[in-house]
């Protein structure tokens, strides 16, 4: 890919442009921010890394939406954070504003981009952009479950002692409370999880999955997360500018799927060069599948308040 443009030069925007070109997954990188010098500050401050890290990707930043022009992948962290105590839904007027006139500046400059969204509510906000944009579905994504996945075998390698290398997490459902740890999808290097950990053990990952970024932001008070989202961001634009097709738990627009209409929520998906090149079904049981349709319920109703 030549360019990936990313629209918000916060912690996420600057630390996500930075693992990005530190990586080379495309020639040019560009940060877009609303506050003055904000965006070329980072982008200079990122080259200046480059002597020491190896790369020749170009990093720019500026305030003109111009320079969204030719990108192949335009990736949205812009928006105002959850601050202690709030809960995502809670920011969902405020960044919707800021949604609309960045996806009509994307429809000006960028009519041909894949659109990852991060922005929270990420999942309701996939949905509006998808419907403001008037895409195919499989151009605009949302960036949840390859952050809670990664917080999740975080927390079974701590349990365990094990390798991070050998242990892979599943999750559905909405990027919240209600989301679904998978854990009968989930493995450690092949074997599953109940022949090292107990149900109390599981339950307790569990729970602190759907948390995890309640629990970064209640320690850090004048920051949410950051590495880890950006980290996220950088493995799906790497399956994307490296056409992987890897399998990646991804905020996907549903059209039948997982029996669920116009909708998004985190699924598996296949993630290359076109986007969401498939979504892919797991068999749920009843407990899943309830969990499911209930974490679905609360998009739908944060929906209805756009």
């Amino acid at each position: 890919m030549n360019k990936i443009s990313i629209i918000g030069a916060g912690r996420v925007g600057e630390t996500a442009a930075h693992t990005i070109a530190q990586q080379e997954m495309c020639s040019e990188v560009v940060l877009l921010d609303i506050r003055e010098g904000a965006a070329a500050g980072a982008a200079l401050d990122i080259s200046q890394s480059a002597p020491y890290f190896g790369f020749d990707t170009r990093v720019t930043g500026g305030t003109d939406p111009a320079l969204l022009k030719d990108s192949g992948l335009i990736i949205i962290t812009a928006g105002s954070p959850r601050k202690p105590g709030m809960s995502r839904s809670d920011v969902l007027d405020i960044n919707r504003a800021v949604i609309d006139s960045i996806i009509d500046e994307v429809l000006e400059r960028a009519p041909d981009a894949l659109l990852l969204m991060v922005t929270n509510p990420v999942d309701v906000l996939t949905w509006h952009a998808w419907k403001r944009t008037g895409w195919e579905r499989r151009r605009i994504f949302g960036q949840a479950g390859v952050l809670d996945v990664s917080r999740m075998a975080c927390f079974m390698a701590e349990e365990t002692g094990f390798s991070i290398r050998d242990i892979h997490a599943m999750v559905i459902g909405g990027h919240g409370d209600s989301m679904v740890p998978m854990t009968r999808f989930s493995n450690i290097n092949g074997f599953p999880v109940t022949a090292f950990m107990d149900n109390d053990t599981i339950e307790r990952i569990n729970e602190r999955t759907r948390h995890g970024g309640g629990e970064v932001l209640a320690l850090r008070r004048t920051s949410s997360a950051y590495n880890a989202p950006a980290a996220a961001i950088a493995t799906m634009a790497d399956a994307i500018c490296n056409d992987r097709r890897r399998i990646l738990p991804c905020v996907c627009n549903l059209d039948g799927e997982y029996g669920q209409m116009n909708i998004t929520g985190g699924v598996p998906a296949i993630l290359g060069r076109n986007g969401i090149e498939q979504v892919v079904e797991l068999p749920l049981d009843e407990a899943e599948r309830a969990g499911f349709q209930a974490s679905i319920e609360n998009i739908r109703s944060d929906i209805k308040q756009l």
